[in-house]
């Protein structure tokens, strides 16, 4: 099977693409890259070495798309995947929505003139920001869960948030290009027939990821906190007890052959949650108590102020992933800190190598 990755040189893209070429089922991989990205160059030569051919082409270039062989899918896995963008003052609001949409939109062309299926790597952004900014929290063990006597919102219960959950206005602009995605996406399978996926992910973690606080706040910390440079717990009083769940980008490829053998599954199960779960939660302060544990003290200083689109705790529920596909996620949450650890004692450049330009 012929499979194109967009994005194959950032941390998702390139460690599906590797765990693809070993999981032996004999595909060929194919991936471009237009290595805007600080520390994206570090990962052709490996990917070469593998077998999988990588070329530069920028994803809002229609006539780059245009230039790429056939395949038979596409794995979209190209984005500027933090919340902040296009408000934060490093990126245009255009630049977003030409990268996250316009992009999405070529890939979609490229599809239907190649009849290929395309799996869009979405995200939890895409959920409504009110009900889970205003949502009744407790701190148990230096971390935030939904409090046991409150009135959820439709959608979420203790296991995280399901499917069903609101996707109204406001989502950020990111989660805003995110959501258009989707949306676009099984718009242009259904009308021109080929097989669509959307997998909505919570946060992406592990060794090799680069270290941005805004889009691999896991990779960024530890790295950090090995360094001893400062770091901070912004908003919710400044205790850290903010919460995220963490995935491992290789626990897709299961859930990824499952969908490439099944392209004429049910609408209604084309768009899941793909996640860690609680089971992976951690907040800020547990991460910096794992570190502590690793590396020794490292003060970590307090900002009370609320940060715009935050919000105390997202946990995404895969139950119907589960159900639908048999998926569940196979690397722990200590497994994936215990793997950032060794890269970061491995590499003590790599904040500086993947850093802003």
């Amino acid at each position: 099977m012929k499979i194109l990755v967009s994005g194959i040189c950032g941390f998702v893209g390139s460690t599906i693409a590797r765990s693809l070429v070993e999981s032996g089922k004999g595909h060929e991989l194919l991936g471009f890259d237009n290595f805007s990205r600080p520390g994206s160059e570090t990962n052709r030569a490996s990917l070469k070495a593998m077998g999988v051919k990588v070329v530069h082409a920028d994803l809002r270039m229609a006539s780059d798309m245009d230039a790429l062989p056939p395949a038979d899918w596409v794995i979209d896995a190209a984005a500027n995947p933090s919340v902040l963008a296009g408000v934060d003052g490093t990126t245009g609001s255009r630049q977003l929505v030409e990268n996250n949409l316009g992009g999405t939109v070529n890939l979609l062309e490229y599809c239907q003139r190649h009849r290929a299926g395309f799996v869009l790597l979405s995200t939890s952004r895409v959920y409504s920001i009110p009900p889970l900014a205003g949502l009744a929290v407790e701190a148990v063990d230096h971390a935030f869960r939904p409090a046991p006597d409150a009135t959820l919102p439709a959608g979420l219960t203790a296991a995280g948030l399901d499917e069903t959950f609101a996707t109204a206005a406001p989502v950020s602009l990111y989660g805003a290009t995110k959501l258009a995605s989707e949306a676009l996406a099984l718009e242009y399978g259904e009308t021109f027939g080929f097989p669509v996926f959307v997998n909505r992910c919570g946060v992406l973690a592990g060794a090799g990821q680069f270290g941005r606080p805004d889009q691999g706040i896991f990779a960024y910390w530890v790295n950090s906190y090995l360094r001893g440079r400062p770091l901070k717990y912004i908003g919710f009083g400044g205790h850290g007890h903010q919460v995220r769940d963490c995935l491992h980008p290789r626990d897709f490829v299961p859930l990824l052959e499952k969908q490439f053998a099944r392209p004429d599954v049910s609408s209604t199960n084309r768009l899941i949650n793909v996640s860690g779960g609680a089971a992976s939660a951690r907040s800020l302060r547990q991460l910096s108590d794992w570190c502590a544990g690793r590396f020794g003290a490292h003060a970590v200083t307090a900002d009370p102020e609320p940060r715009r689109f935050d919000i105390p705790w997202m946990v995404l529920d895969s139950a119907k992933a589960a159900r639908v596909w048999s998926w569940q996620p196979q690397t722990s949450a200590e497994a994936i800190l215990d793997e950032i650890a060794v890269h970061a004692e491995a590499h003590p450049g790599w904040l500086e190598l993947s850093a802003p330009l």
